[in-house]
């Protein structure tokens, strides 16, 4: 059996309290507890001590009037709970409608018949069973509330449309200097916190979304009340009801400060780590060339002479009509055979076509070695637009080195028949374009992050801005692209 409903009743008529009593006495929902006061400060002190389940308030009593005993009642804490069911006069609608506001959680009008006592204890439960949902309703709100404002972040809730006001900000608010109220009041605060250069975009974006409904993702700073500058990763959903009509967005800004210190100090990392591997790469064709040279000069010069030697030692013999001694011819042959050797390690130190006649020449040059050494068949074919360019040494190097790796890796590892090197420029861009018609490149060793000749063509490619990418597909072959921003560098 459910526990009696605890009703105090405040009323000064002792006619009407007793039609109450009977009322109550025939309901046949719920048993009822009647307390009774025929005052408004008996009617508190009762409430005060006994903290009955709801409270019957007539709005005409001897000492107080209904609002009256309202704001008595809404001033003491211990009894700020209790629901407040006014009784009013048929002509006192202003009235009821003011014990509303003033915190009553429902009126019933007292006819002259006395018909409303038939309607009073299904009032009374009506009025309760919302007390319980109002309670219930506060109690989630309080515990989303803790549960929010426990959080790292910063959690607000944002109106549709155009303007997107915002309707609730957490206390994290004061991460950058402000309570939520100076937040909620001052709509314009947001936005003036921004970087200038980017705050435009980033507000079109949320008006955007909130116009739209749309989810919002951001990162961007805010400059604090201190003058600290914070970075802000800002999400933002839109939360529907029941019936699946949208209702607000609701958002969270994480403080992602640190996180984007670490990635601009790792970012800058990489940078000086790249730097100092095309310093390197630089010194190491400037020391290609270098050694080259003495070779050339040196090394070759030397072996022409022993040659040359030779070859009058003979001649001299010859003259005389003597037979040469045999293993001076065989001398003869070493030293052109150590002159031959000279050359291909000085073309594979630094080509001198690439230094006398330009990377066009030179990647021309280098296909017709590739083919005659390994009898692939390569062609190479330089687009006019891309011919006309005179590109720095830098990018020369560049772009002969990555051609040279590739075509290198193209004859030990595709199995190819055929190999094309393709240079186009147009709109500011020139590529480069290497496939060939072997076994195809795995996915595997393109992710492999100790294949050093893939990492290297990237690496050269990123320093001068350039992208390379290489696909390709078992049985099918592989395609190197390498695209390289230019500016104008025409002839």
């Amino acid at each position: 059996m459910n526990a009696p409903l605890r009703v105090l009743i405040v009323e000064d008529d002792a006619v009407d309290r007793m039609a109450c009593r009977r009322a109550f006495a025939a309901a046949p929902d719920a048993p009822f507890e009647l307390l009774e006061a025929d005052s408004g400060e008996q009617g508190l002190a009762l409430a005060r001590s006994q903290r009955p389940d709801c409270i019957l308030l007539d709005y005409h009593l001897p000492d107080l009037t209904g609002l009256e005993f309202l704001a008595h009642l809404n001033g003491d804490g211990a009894a700020l709970a209790i629901p407040v069911m006014m009784l009013t006069g048929a002509d006192s609608a202003a009235v009821a409608a003011e014990a509303m506001r003033r915190g009553a959680r429902d009126y019933l009008v007292k006819d002259v018949d006395g018909y409303y006592l038939e309607f009073l204890p299904g009032a009374i439960h009506r009025m309760l069973r919302e007390q319980s949902l109002l309670d219930d309703k506060r109690q989630a709100e309080a515990r989303f509330r803790t549960l929010i404002e426990q959080m790292q972040a910063i959690s607000y809730i944002a109106e549709l449309g155009e303007e997107g006001a915002l309707r609730y900000i957490s206390p994290q608010i004061g991460l950058l200097g402000f309570s939520p109220a100076e937040w909620l009041a001052d709509p314009a605060l947001h936005g003036q916190r921004m970087d200038p250069d980017r705050r435009e975009a980033i507000l079109e974006a949320m008006r955007r979304s909130r116009r739209d409904a749309s989810p919002l993702h951001l990162e961007y700073r805010l400059h604090a009340r201190d003058g600290r500058t914070l970075w802000f990763r800002d999400q933002a959903e839109l939360v529907r009801d029941e019936q699946d009509q949208p209702l607000f967005m609701q958002g969270i800004m994480i403080d992602i400060t640190q996180t984007k210190l670490a990635e601009q100090a790792l970012l800058a990392s990489q940078q000086a780590l790249r730097s100092l591997s095309a310093h390197q790469e630089q010194i190491k064709e400037h020391e290609r060339k270098r050694i080259a040279q003495e070779i050339h000069d040196e090394l070759g010069g030397l072996l022409t002479g022993i040659k040359a030697y030779v070859a009058v030692s003979i001649e001299r013999a010859a003259a005389a009509g003597s037979p040469a001694e045999p293993l001076l011819a065989e001398v003869a042959g070493l030293a052109q055979d150590a002159i031959d050797t000279v050359r291909r390690v000085i073309t594979d130190l630094r080509p001198s076509v690439l230094d006398q006649l330009g990377v066009w020449a030179a990647l021309e040059w280098y296909a017709e070695q590739v083919e005659r050494r390994s009898g692939l068949h390569c062609q190479c074919a330089v687009a006019p637009a891309a011919a006309a360019l005179e590109l720095d040494a830098g990018r020369s190097t560049m772009l002969f080195r990555i051609a040279q790796e590739a075509l290198t890796n193209v004859v030990r590892h595709a199995g190819a028949r055929s190999a094309t090197l393709q240079v186009d420029y147009a709109d500011g861009v020139l590529e480069l374009r290497i496939s060939d018609d072997g076994q195809g490149i795995e996915a595997e060793r393109l992710l492999n992050r100790e294949s050093w000749g893939i990492l290297g063509m990237h690496e050269r490619c990123r320093h001068f801005d350039g992208e390379l990418k290489i696909t390709g597909k078992p049985g099918e072959g592989t395609t190197l692209l390498l695209r390289l921003p230019l500016d104008e560098r025409r002839e």
